[in-house]
């Protein structure tokens, strides 16, 4: 009886610590698209950009279809949005992060820009890597 006690006493353990590490992760995750919105907001498209994987294989997919790379995106949101603003004020919507192991992990929300003549918004799905311990926009699909 002791024993079954005792073994139960640790599941109830393992499996508390397990949920503390995926609410640890949620949360980073959650923090770092609460940065992107502040950023955004200020004009700060580099900082904004710093939540993504800055690689070339980064793949952005919006209207056009797929792009590629950290640079081209930052390139893509440049033109698309020259200055402070076009850019608005961003908010965003997180519907759900769910992590599919210890680094990956899939984030699906809703976005939406407020300027002075318009409030553009609609819908995303994010694969986030954790690289090097930081969690990471691997591939980002808007539209």
């Amino acid at each position: 009886m002791k024993k079954q006690i005792l073994l139960s006493c640790l599941l109830l353990l393992f499996v508390a610590y397990a949920g503390f590490g995926q609410t640890k992760d949620k949360q980073a995750i959650a923090n770092l698209m609460h940065d992107q919105q502040i950023a955004w907001s200020k004009g700060d498209i580099e900082g904004f950009m710093q939540g993504y994987w800055k690689s070339d294989s980064l793949m952005f997919i919006g209207k056009r279809g797929p792009a590629y790379g950290w640079q081209t995106t930052l390139d893509n949101y440049k033109k698309g949005y020259p200055d402070k603003a076009a850019m608005g004020e961003l908010t965003f919507r997180l519907d759900k992060i769910e992590l599919l192991g210890s680094k990956d992990a899939f984030v699906m929300g809703a976005w939406s820009l407020k300027r002075e003549k318009d409030a553009p918004g609609g819908y995303f799905t994010l694969w986030f890597r954790k690289i090097e311990g930081v969690w990471k926009i691997v591939c980002d699909h808007t539209s």
